[in-house]
């Protein structure tokens, strides 16, 4: 059966779950474990924005190629150099946030043909691009590898991993009669190492690559979250010439950035109404770096006995009396200085004293 079908979702898996980025450019051989459709349970909570570290995607290897020691984005690699030509260097510097607030799993159907490198997310057209000069990791077909993705920020979810099919032609345009209708693995919420929001955060997995490939692929994630509709999507140039996980295509590689954070912003909260019973809040999210960003992210802890009733201007997750909100489509791009405001109301004695609140660019 076709798992993409037309506007469908991609195939969850049916164990039961519990649940920036580890920097490595190299692809681990380790044991041997079950091969292609693999379904894995690894326990622990799996939370982050991010996108594959291991093998990297487009948007991770051409920060990686693009960033300077200045901080500035100057890309080396032709394709990355053509993709800030069409988007600009914004999405490099927000390498983690391919998504679709929408996407609810949702591939073939939804994303549009020539679209699946950015997700249909207009902020990263640039790679889309089909181009034979994107960076490369290098593979061996069948072996058994140690995959990674970043965690920027908390979400549970699950992983879909998919490949383009035998033939596979880089320089045209990538559609999904291109992949392989099933993904080869499939990944129930596996464990988070290190605190989300810094390059040392990551999730790991092991997982077979398919048997019998050769020459020049893409390795296409598809990340869904459980506690929302919001979906990340991503490409991985890879080649099957009997490498071990060696990346070209970049400047320097094996020496890379760690500085400077993509990014920052500043949250602060006021009470706008109270009554007894509640009170209604704004928080004002500012853009205090230099970069532009595509996204924020808030999150605090409501003081016990108080619940959110209402909240506009922004998408919430809850967990227990710990609240996490990203920007809405319309408010989350932000040039330096620039600011955004959301609203909640609470019903709850005691108000709420905080003036500041932890804010992320994600």
């Amino acid at each position: 059966m076709r798992t993409r079908a037309r506007g469908g979702t991609a195939p969850r898996p049916t164990l039961p779950t519990r649940t920036r980025a580890l920097f490595l450019v190299l692809v681990s051989l380790l044991a041997t474990i079950p091969a292609v459709g693999l379904v894995m349970s690894t326990g622990g909570e799996a939370e982050a924005h991010g996108t594959p570290m291991k093998p990297a995607s487009r948007t991770f290897l051409c920060w990686q190629d693009g960033l300077t020691d200045t901080g500035e984005i100057k890309p080396v690699n032709p394709a990355c150099k053509a993709a800030a030509q069409v988007s600009g260097t914004t999405p490099f510097y927000n390498w983690f946030s391919v998504l679709r607030s929408d996407g609810a799993g949702r591939t073939d159907g939804f994303v549009p043909d020539g679209q699946l490198c950015s997700g249909g997310n207009t902020s990263f057209t640039g790679f889309n691009q089909p181009r034979d000069d994107w960076p490369l990791t290098h593979l061996t077909s069948g072996a058994t590898v140690d995959f990674s993705y970043n965690a920027w920020a908390a979400h549970p979810g699950w992983f879909y991993v998919y490949i383009t099919k035998d033939g596979f032609d880089p320089t045209r345009t990538l559609t999904w009669d291109d992949m392989e209708e099933q993904p080869f693995l499939s990944v129930d919420h596996p464990p988070l190492k290190g605190s989300p929001g810094t390059v040392d955060a990551n999730y790991s997995w092991t997982g077979q690559l398919p048997e019998g490939k050769s020459g020049r692929h893409i390795v296409y994630m598809v990340w869904q979250r459980s506690d929302s509709a919001e979906t990340f999507y991503s490409c991985s140039d890879v080649v099957f010439d009997g490498g071990n996980g060696e990346v070209t295509g970049i400047k320097e590689p094996g020496n890379p950035p760690t500085e400077p954070v993509p990014g920052q912003c500043t949250a602060t909260r006021s009470t706008t109404g109270s009554w007894n019973g509640g009170y209604q809040s704004q928080v004002t999210v500012t853009n205090s770096g230099d970069i532009p960003m595509l996204g924020w992210m808030v999150d605090w802890t409501l003081p016990a006995g108080q619940r959110v009733d209402s909240l506009w201007n922004g998408n919430a997750t809850y967990q227990g009396q710990d609240i996490m909100v990203h920007n809405a489509g319309h408010n989350g791009s932000l040039s330096p200085g620039q600011s955004a405001t959301f609203g909640y109301v609470v019903s709850g004695s005691g108000g709420d004293s905080t003036t500041s609140l932890p804010c992320r660019v994600g």
